[in-house]
């Protein structure tokens, strides 16, 4: 069966008829494993294609990865586009900083749908520059760096099958949060006696409790730990880090640049994603306010496309640590973007952020093209 016909799509509706014309479609994202968290976890994901045209035809796309743990979900991401239309129908589309200041005025929070405008107004501008969104910010591919990839919560052949189909990437991020998580660590050491280890509590632990998981996952040679207590317990994190043998990292306590003051000093570095912060120009306020700080900083994704890995991507050479594996984790993904190769993140030089829909990319082979 065709890849893009597999995918559950609703389709094209227009809800702006000016300058810059915006519509949506609904993508069903199925993951090879069902992944799990310590909050729960689901084997398909609903996400959201935004799609910009503006007065030359040039298309622009982005992708809403909405999340109910930050009040979102596909119906919020579909109305937020009903009221951000007249703001983009009117908008300059070369002014992408006042256009995030225009949707924050319109509608608070809703950073999943803001984010899919601000990748699809990038893509945009790079498309009409004929360049690549990094290079538009001076950045370097070389300096894109590596890729974690995520082992979700299984049981333990389960585990040991996930630790096996991510064989080429030598850095796995192991969720934990759970009442087994000593057993969980041990069978991915087993099974990964060579790669650099990550775990990520996703807010599940107790201060206490974390700082004893820190010294058990010392002597097991995992390299950090994210988010081991509840979103608001900065005093939580700054009792941890005092007594880590290990660099802690905020993810669910940091969605904006506003979050990092007060995170410095109780923790090692802070995790950005674009459906937290809102938007590509947010991301890059929330690594420089962090480098401020005296910061790491590392970005992450959710169940996403390589249509979403590639707009966080762009920031990459920007990182200390990135976990883009949000594709690689689906058996369907509609999209052709940044390839992350043994590992590495593998930036292209197309215009804009880089994605392309499978389909037109197989057309594009079919009839001799070059991406």
């Amino acid at each position: 069966m065709d890849l893009a016909r597999s995918l559950t799509v609703q389709a094209y509706s227009v809800v702006s008829e000016r300058r810059l014309k915006v519509s949506h479609e609904i993508v069903n994202l199925k993951t090879r494993y069902p992944f799990v968290i310590a909050r729960g976890g689901y084997a398909a994901h609903e996400n959201v294609i935004v799609k910009i045209v503006d007065d030359d035809g040039i298309e622009g796309f982005g992708e809403a990865a909405p999340n109910r743990y930050y009040g979102e979900s596909v119906a919020t991401v579909v109305s937020a586009l009903d009221q951000f239309a007249p703001v983009l129908g009117s908008a300059d589309g070369w002014s992408l900083e006042a256009i995030d200041t225009s949707l924050d005025r319109v509608l608070r929070g809703n950073y999943s749908a803001k984010s899919a405008i601000s990748s699809a107004l990038h893509d945009i501008v790079g498309k009409r520059l004929g360049v690549s969104v990094y290079r538009l910010w001076g950045l370097d591919a070389a300096d894109a760096g590596e890729s974690s990839f995520t082992i979700g919560i299984a049981d333990n052949e389960g585990l040991k099958q996930r630790v096996a189909d991510a064989a080429e990437y030598p850095i796995l991020k192991v969720k934990l949060g759970t009442d087994r998580d000593m057993e969980i660590v041990r069978i991915v050491r087993e099974a990964a006696p060579q790669k650099r280890l990550r775990v990520d509590a996703n807010a599940a632990w107790t201060a206490s409790h974390a700082v004893k998981m820190i010294d058990f996952l010392a002597d097991n040679d995992v390299e950090m730990v994210e988010q081991p207590v509840a979103q608001h317990d900065i005093e939580g994190f700054r009792f941890v880090r005092a007594r880590s043998k290990l660099p802690i990292f905020a993810d669910e306590s940091c969605l904006l640049s506003t979050d990092v003051p007060k995170l410095a000093g109780a923790v090692d570095g802070v995790n950005l994603k674009l459906a937290k912060c809102g938007s590509l120009r947010e991301a890059i306020k929330i690594v420089h306010t962090a480098r401020a700080f005296g910061l790491s900083v590392m970005a992450g994704c959710m169940i996403e496309s390589s249509l979403g890995i590639s707009a966080i991507a762009q920031l990459a050479p920007l990182l200390d640590h990135a976990d883009f594996d949000g594709a690689a984790l689906l058996s369907n993904d509609p999209y052709d973007g940044v390839k992350i190769a043994n590992g590495r993140i593998a930036l292209t030089d197309m215009p804009g952020i880089g994605a392309i829909r499978v389909a037109a990319a197989a057309e594009q082979v079919a009839s001799g093209g070059s991406r």
